[in-house]
């Protein structure tokens, strides 16, 4: 897993992100917020199957209800409640996160299994929030944290394995995820609060 030398062809200065400390903090930090809102859906989750007349802490209105969202089909896709594949995700984002910043590097292959998690987990999300937004009809405060936590971790992820040579790339393309990535992660985000605004207008503005 862990391998001293990672062959990289880098375009000249890094971003602080792209360096091993630089990208550990990255991942440690997003990776510690969304385990910490998985898990609180868990537990809200556990609850809910205790008393299905709980009302979980984040249900605020009708568009704000966490408790709604998760008694939805889409709620447990695989059979269980979504939260749990945050739980074990997550823990390897920090895992990975923290084993940086002490130094590990990890070898192409692992940086792809990495690369192909992450993918997932962006994919995932996407899915659920078109279907919060246009099936469900309703918000979970918590998983928007984890959907604002993965949006840079899966840009920045890409642009590193992009930058580090991990994913084949010409220099054109290096440099563009280098300069750029900050401008495209603020951007997925805004996108994303701007559909969640236009969709769900009186969650917002009365």
């Amino acid at each position: 897993m862990i391998s001293t030398h990672e062959k990289s062809s880098t375009p000249g200065v890094l971003p602080w992100w792209s360096s091993n400390r630089g990208f550990g903090v990255l991942a440690a930090l997003t990776g510690l917020v969304a385990f910490i809102a998985s898990g609180i859906l868990v537990l809200e989750r556990l609850e809910l199957y205790k008393n299905p007349d709980y009302v979980t802490s984040c249900d605020f209105s009708p568009w704000v209800s966490c408790g709604t969202v998760m008694k939805s089909w889409q709620a447990a896709l695989f059979g269980f409640p979504n939260p749990f594949i945050g739980i074990v995700g997550f823990a390897i984002v920090i895992t990975v996160g923290m084993a940086m910043l002490s130094g590990a590097k990890f070898a192409k292959w692992y940086w792809l299994g990495f690369q192909l998690g992450i993918t997932f987990a962006m994919g995932f999300i996407i899915w659920l929030w078109s279907q919060a937004l246009y099936d469900i009809n309703a918000l979970c405060l918590y998983c928007m944290v984890v959907w604002a936590m993965t949006i840079p971790l899966f840009v920045h992820t890409t642009a590193r394995n992009i930058i580090h040579g991990v994913l084949p790339a010409g220099a054109g393309l290096k440099k563009f995820a280098a300069e750029w990535s900050w401008v495209i992660t603020v951007v997925l985000l805004l996108v994303t609060a701007a559909s969640i605004m236009a969709r769900f207008p009186n969650a917002f503005f009365g």
